[in-house]
């Protein structure tokens, strides 16, 4: 054989990290700016949530240079001011609490008003203070703090508060503070107004007081036969049990609700006559959804009567019906079936009763998509369906029974826009004078006024910063409350991202997402992809389609070298119902054929994406499909950061996997219909570089789901990383630490060099 030069036999040991661009600490420094807490200051007014006041003023904090205005809206006179004198308040403050505050860093926490605005409460270094604005004096507010803890719900009349005690329901005077136990039978797992879907528990009591105050609807939590969860947290010396009741998708016993009805005067329990209902809602994977108390319940607005909506373990039957407080005697009015699953809305439920017409709205995707239909609430009867087309209804926002006129949020009803952007609209039970009230070009964050007068419209897009508006039920603009001012975020080298439109795997419809790249982006470069995703079913990868300064980290890894891409798969929600249930029995689908097919039509376009070399990362659910993608499609995804997966939906909470996978069936061969999901199954798959983490006190997903693929992995024989957080919740995915790990994973094993050591919250190296 010949000999080849010294100098040749060398050229192929020369690592191809040495070929990569160089990855600096001071990269780091720059994707750290990127991050939310660096440029979220940077953003001056724009956005305005309001807090009411009355039945049409308002009061909101407005950011301005320097920190913070207290600006006071009064729509009826079109006025817009401060609330009160920042500068003399500030120093009466500063009297007051012995320490130096200035004008724009007070922290208001409340406005209080009779004829005009008298007084305000503030909170300096963790003390709270009463301020009379006519006087300009503060004082140290007297007794306990005004707010009743969480864990007690208050009347409608702000008399009682409602709360859990040894299982049983306890009402609190809250003027004396006297207290009375109103159940009596309550016991361990199976006490009244339990908060427990298994994946997440609170000490919140679930029930829904009556609007004048005498009653208080509830259940007995049923979880006496339900299997239990188990995580051990990590400690010096003995370890601590944490064991509760979580149902899982299969079991024979489930959460089960016994509903009842308590007069709280007299303690006396009426249960309401009908079979225990499963533990669900048709909103979300709880019997509370938000911030709205007990989902699917609502009182009449004379107390005489609940209606409520029962859904049965499957999702696939919604039944609404009507009980007689006095009684317990139970009346249904209608029921929708459906062939996947049945949801009533997007973050609020969208059905109503309407005692005083005797009817109910109700809302159905049977036309493929969400829309709201008028029915007879005595027999049950469809009398009218009042919105129709292309785009879903979202949220009933205000129901103005008197005029006949409904409210609500949509998506995608406005040609040539984005279909994910949300528009506020307006039109009458009878299908007829549709309008449109938030005319401008973006996505649309709308609070109305108590009375229904006015509405503040705040719009912007992924690339254009908040406006502001008050307008009047028929849409017109009332009084300009601003625009944001970017300037300073520009400044500090801040780059939006880049929004796009692909084709699904079907080559037909059209999928939305957003770009990102290096703020020192170079078109004679090619550059490795990375693939954020978040697959659903409940929400999808993008997120609102609001202006944010920082979305995620998804420009800091830009930052290091990468082109992100996120977006929205089938399977996700805000389309259309065949839309949304794209992969539904087949939640392995995970959307990824989407975004595959997204990534290689964005590549044909732009050549500096490399598609040979992607990666793909993502929390929770997103955790769960990063891991799937890399397993599943080994020749496309070659690097995956996987966070607190839900790997195989049997190991997860029964109500998620139930809705979305169906029911579990074992085959006779002894396989089921969850196997397409499995992670584990796929383990054999592994060809590129998999990092795996996890908290061991995962109480939302425990940490076994992880373990399985794990497991599965080192059977398999296969090379992979694996993190375990100690005593880390659900929440680890942003943590500096977990952030770093991410981002270091991507430039050793996508981009081909080795990261410098670095501590993101120090902005700086630890080592030159």
């Amino acid at each position: 054989m010949r000999r080849l030069p010294i100098c040749l036999l060398l050229l192929p040991l020369v690592p191809a990290a040495a070929q990569a661009p160089m990855v600096t600490a001071e990269d780091y420094a720059r994707a750290e700016s990127r991050l939310g807490q660096s440029l979220t200051g940077l953003v001056l007014g724009g956005s305005v949530q309001p807090r009411w006041l009355d039945a049409s003023r308002f009061w909101y904090r407005n950011a301005v240079d320097g920190g913070g205005e207290y600006v006071l809206v009064d729509p009826a006179r079109r006025t817009r001011v401060r609330a009160f004198d920042h500068d003399r308040m500030a120093a009466a403050l500063s009297r007051a609490a012995d320490s130096t505050i200035a004008p724009l860093e007070l922290s208001l926490t409340s406005l209080r008003t009779g004829a005009g605005i008298g007084s305000t409460e503030f909170s300096v270094r963790g003390r709270r203070f009463t301020c009379d604005l006519q006087a300009e004096r503060c004082a140290p507010a007297a007794g306990p703090e005004r707010t009743t803890p969480r864990t007690v719900i208050v009347s409608p009349d702000g008399n009682r508060g409602a709360f859990i005690r040894d299982h049983n329901l306890w009402v609190r005077d809250l003027a004396t503070g006297d207290e009375r136990q109103l159940t009596t039978d309550g016991v361990e797992d199976f006490g009244y107004a339990t908060n427990n879907a298994g994946w997440v528990k609170s000490e919140v009591p679930v029930l829904l007081w009556s609007p004048d105050s005498r009653r208080i609807a509830t259940f007995q939590h049923d979880g006496r036969a339900v299997g239990m969860m188990y995580l051990v947290n990590t400690a010096v010396g003995h370890p601590s049990l944490e064991a509760w009741k979580y149902p899982l998708p299969g079991d024979s016993a489930i959460f089960t609700i016994h509903r009842v009805i308590i007069d709280v005067d007299s303690a006396r329990v009426v249960r309401l006559q009908m079979p225990p209902d499963a533990h669900r809602s048709t909103l979300c994977d709880h019997v509370t959804c938000g911030n709205d108390g007990w989902t699917d319940n609502a009182w009449f607005p004379d107390g005489s009567r609940l209606a409520f909506v029962s859904s049965t373990r499957d999702h696939k039957q919604a039944t609404l019906r009507i009980a007689d407080p006095g009684t317990g005697a139970v009346r249904t009015v209608l029921e929708e079936r459906v062939a996947t699953q049945y949801e009533s809305g997007l973050s609020q439920e969208n059905w109503r009763v309407l005692p005083a017409s005797n009817e109910a709205i109700w809302f159905s995707e049977r036309d493929d998509w969400g829309h709201l239909y008028l029915y007879d609430l005595a027999t049950g009867a469809l009398k009218q369906q009042i919105t129709s087309g292309p785009g879903p209804v979202l949220d009933i926002l205000r129901v103005d029974e008197k005029a006949r006129v409904i409210y609500f949020t949509a998506a995608g009803r406005e040609a040539d826009r984005d279909p994910y952007f949300r528009h506020f609209y307006r039109i009458g039970f009878d299908g007829k004078n549709y309008q449109l009230l938030t005319p401008d070009d973006g996505n649309h964050v709308v609070s109305m006024s108590p009375d229904g007068a006015y509405f503040v419209d705040s719009w912007s897009t992924p690339t254009t910063p908040a406006m502001s508006v008050v307008r009047d039920a028929r849409g017109r603009e009332v009084l300009a409350l601003g625009r944001a001012d970017i300037t300073r975020l520009i400044a500090a080298g801040w780059t939006p991202p880049i929004p796009f439109t692909v084709k699904a795997r079907d080559g037909s419809t059209d999928l939305y997402g957003l770009l990102y790249r290096p703020s020192s982006f170079d078109s004679t470069r090619r550059y490795p992809v990375v693939n954020y995703l978040y697959p659903g079913p409940q929400s999808g990868s993008v997120g609102t389609r609001s202006f944010g300064p920082a979305r995620g980290d998804k420009q800091a890894i830009a930052e290091l070298g990468f082109i992100v891409v996120e977006l929205d798969a089938m399977g996700t929600p805000l389309r259309s119902k065949s839309f949304h249930d794209a992969y539904y029995g087949n939640m392995g689908d995970n959307g990824l054929p989407d975004q595959m097919a997204g990534i290689r039509q964005l590549a044909a376009r732009h050549p500096w994406m490399d598609t040979t070399r992607v990666g793909i990362y993502g929390h929770s659910g997103g955790g769960y499909a990063a891991t799937d993608g890399i397993l599943r499609y080994p020749d496309f995804y070659k690097v995956a950061v996987s966070q607190a997966g839900n790997h195989d939906n049997r190991l997860y909470e029964d109500d998620w996997g139930e809705r979305y996978q169906g029911l579990l069936v074992q085959n006779p061969d002894g396989t089921t219909n969850y196997d397409n999901q499995a992670n584990q199954l796929l383990a054999g798959n592994l060809k590129g570089k998999l990092l795996i983490a996890h908290g061991s006190m995962d109480g939302n997903v425990p940490p076994y789901s992880t373990m399985v693929v794990v497991e599965a992995l080192i059977r398999a024989n296969k090379d992979f990383d694996f993190l375990l957080l100690p005593n880390r919740r659900h929440g680890f995915g942003n943590e500096p630490y977990m952030m770093r790990r991410r981002w270091d994973y991507f430039v050793r094993h996508l981009l081909g060099t080795e990261p410098p050591e670095y501590q993101i919250g120090s902005r700086r190296a630890l080592t030159p």
